[in-house]
């Protein structure tokens, strides 16, 4: 079984979260199945200095960037289809609404990359499961819109601590013919009909060892869906 893991970078602010990809990794190779990293060969729309929190020079690119979380080990995402995998993760950080697609500066309005809408497209039509951490469904329901999937996923729960407005991510994922579903730190939202599963991450207030265990059973739950497919 070969599960494809989506990148948008290295970093949280402008790239993937760190800790939720390594988590990743971990998850499925505990698992006993394949990843294949993937991340589109494009610029970055900007670079931070996480130290700081502000932008830096010079730009980088995703590809390039992501291949320090996979250790080279690592395609273009034009070089993948829907045909060469068995599923997909997607984890969060920024870069899933920044470089992924552009949720961050234009919310429901987003565009998104067109490699990743067909990625994202093709899997679902084909009955294989994709998990969406953390952000990552923002870029999710954006591939998804006007092609006659809604999806339920999640961002989080409002009855929890997080530094970001759940309510209004979620409203936002609705805007765009999503539904939506509050899901508390460490649990998986899933949406059977369309293989689709999500977790909050850190879109809740969390600690490394909490994004583990989340992802963990978001992972199992992509395996066992692949399986039954």
């Amino acid at each position: 079984m070969k599960i494809g893991v989506l990148l948008s970078g290295c970093g949280v602010f402008d790239g993937s979260e760190i800790q939720e990809a390594v988590s990743v990794l971990i998850a499925l190779d505990e698992l006993g199945v394949e990843a294949q990293c993937l991340a589109p060969d494009m610029a970055q729309h900007h670079v931070m200095n996480h130290l700081k929190g502000e932008e830096m020079e010079p730009s980088r690119n995703v590809l390039v960037e992501s291949a320090r979380i996979a250790r080279g080990e690592i395609l273009s995402l034009e070089a993948e289809s829907a045909e060469d995998l068995d599923g997909l993760v997607i984890p969060g950080g920024f870069g899933a609404a920044k470089n992924l697609c552009t949720w961050a500066f234009d919310g429901p309005d987003a565009s998104v990359q067109p490699a990743v809408a067909k990625l994202i497209v093709d899997l679902v039509k084909a009955g294989k499961p994709i998990a969406a951490l953390c952000v990552a469904p923002v870029a999710v329901a954006k591939a998804l819109q006007g092609s006659g999937i809604s999806a339920t996923m999640t961002l989080g729960t409002t009855e929890g601590s997080s530094p970001y407005d759940i309510s209004g991510f979620h409203g936002g994922l609705e805007a765009t013919g999503m539904k939506t579903r509050n899901c508390p730190l460490g649990e998986i939202a899933v949406d059977e009909a369309n293989k689709i599963i999500s977790s909050p991450c850190y879109m809740m207030e969390a600690s490394p060892a909490k994004i583990l265990a989340g992802v963990r059973k978001a992972c199992a739950k992509l395996v066992e869906l692949a399986k039954v497919g």
